[in-house]
């Protein structure tokens, strides 16, 4: 006799997800975490009457209504629009790229004075572009990319653009219009209170356990649930056995600052190669915040390894076909579950990691009632 329905392994979106949908369907759930808050990467902490996001920018977005209504069960969003900045070498573009950041770089006005220069840039590419390189510069010509996409990526990835996938830029958004709105989704914003207090919600009829390894007690934990759900790295699961995937890491530094406007953005994107870290972030700009000090985050990646956290799968091809063999190993296990960016080896939005859970929970436990 199990005490639990389901062990549920990881405190982040897609477990806590997955363990609403499980208690409210009447099942037992144990959620256990490595770290020692619940959350994951969306986890957010009041610093100076500030939500701060911990982990990095989550800006809740989606066009799935469905999506949407689910999570407004939990929180009411605020009116946020993603509108960031690019420095290149202290010269400020908007993003993402549209009229405003073509008129900064060239100096034009209209849209047709763009796509002319664009299309005359990108036409050095012939054919299906084959890298992340090739893909860029076909959407948004040679100035862009040499200034705005180059530096960015691979301080980011860690690799030269010409040995990372295409598929990595395909949803970069070009748009021939004054519009700094990052994002294309119907609804978008960020939840008042800070995201806490949604994982709060989700989790308050499951047990939990806070730093604990599952991997320290496999044996014992897997003991207590007749169904494990999985949300951490599957290749950590099995013991490396077809050898690690790749990923990459990610460090914040975490300064509060004695002003009340550092950067007059939430989030800035340093698209310079020499500059260390990736972006910085002033949490306040989040929610309109008027304290008399202000936090900012910058944002360094890193070379991952096994004795750090793991943040983006690198999804080449030979990481997806090693992921297809940890998949073929995991269908054999039939009370074992993977989900989330890691368990899945997917490079999820958090609107794709609830759409997940929700299908998973709808195909072992069925539609709430």
């Amino acid at each position: 006799m199990y005490a639990y329905d389901y062990l549920v392994v990881g405190a982040g979106l897609f477990g806590s997800v997955f363990s609403y949908m499980a208690t409210q369907h009447g099942k037992k759930c144990l959620v256990i975490d490595r770290r020692d808050h619940i959350g994951g990467n969306c986890y957010t902490e009041t610093i100076e009457d500030i939500d701060v996001h911990v982990y990095g920018a989550h800006i809740f977005r989606t066009s799935d209504r469905s999506i949407w209504e689910f999570m407004n069960q939990f929180c009411e969003f605020n009116h946020f629009v993603n509108s960031p900045i690019a420095n290149y070498k202290g010269e400020i573009y908007n993003l993402p790229f549209n009229m405003n950041t073509f008129s900064k770089m060239w100096g034009i006005s209209k849209p047709e004075e763009a796509q002319k220069i664009i299309k005359a840039q990108s036409s050095i590419i012939t054919g299906t572009p084959q890298n992340l390189e090739e893909q860029a510069i076909s959407l948004v010509g040679t100035d862009i990319y040499e200034r705005l996409v180059k530096g960015y990526t691979e301080k980011q990835w860690g690799r030269p653009c010409n040995e990372l996938p295409a598929s990595i830029i395909r949803r970069l958004p070009v748009r021939f219009t004054y519009d700094n709105n990052y994002f294309n989704d119907s609804y978008q914003g960020i939840p008042k209170g800070g995201y806490t207090r949604i994982f709060c919600q989700l989790l308050e009829k499951s047990s939990i356990q806070l730093s604990v390894d599952f991997l320290d007690e496999k044996k014992e934990l897997s003991s207590l649930a007749k169904t494990i759900l999985y949300t951490g790295a599957i290749d950590a699961f099995y013991d490396y056995v077809f050898d690690p995937l790749e990923y990459r890491s990610l460090r914040f530094d975490h300064q509060i600052k004695e002003t009340d406007n550092f950067q007059g953005v939430a989030v800035v994107n340093f698209t310079d190669a020499e500059t260390p870290y990736t972006r910085s972030i002033e949490h306040k700009h989040f929610d309109f915040g008027v304290q008399e000090k202000t936090v900012v985050s910058y944002e360094y990646p890193f070379k991952w390894s096994l004795d750090v956290d793991p943040y983006y799968p690198i999804e080449d091809d030979v990481n997806r076909n090693r992921y297809l063999l940890y998949l073929k190993r995991a269908q054999k296990d039939q009370n074992i579950f993977f989900g989330g960016r890691l368990g899945e080896y997917r490079y999820y939005d958090m609107q794709d990691t609830i759409k997940s859970a929700l299908n998973l929970a709808k195909r072992l436990i069925g539609p709430v009632v």
